[in-house]
């Protein structure tokens, strides 16, 4: 076995990210974190044979940082008029 420094993958750059998602009934593929965009990348996709029982739970809190900008000040002003008066 070679005896590595302890940190010899300090500068080690991984290009791939694995992202946990599921396939909707339809087909559609519903990736359950965000993916940094800005250009057209390719994927894989390892379909497991297993149903996704765990995600129903983490699904809000999964989605959360998706909703973020619901929180923003400038869409509460851009549904305001669309609120039952309170």
């Amino acid at each position: 076995m070679p005896n590595f420094p302890e940190n010899w993958c300090q500068n080690f750059r991984n290009p791939h990210k694995t992202i946990e998602g599921v396939i909707e009934v339809d087909g559609t593929v519903r990736l359950l974190e965000p993916v940094e965009g800005g250009r057209v990348r390719r994927v894989l996709v390892t379909v497991l044979d297993e149903a996704p029982e765990d995600v129903g739970g983490d699904l809000a809190l999964l989605t959360e940082g998706a909703l973020s900008d619901w929180l923003l000040e400038e869409e509460e002003e851009a549904w305001r008029d669309l609120k039952p008066d309170q």
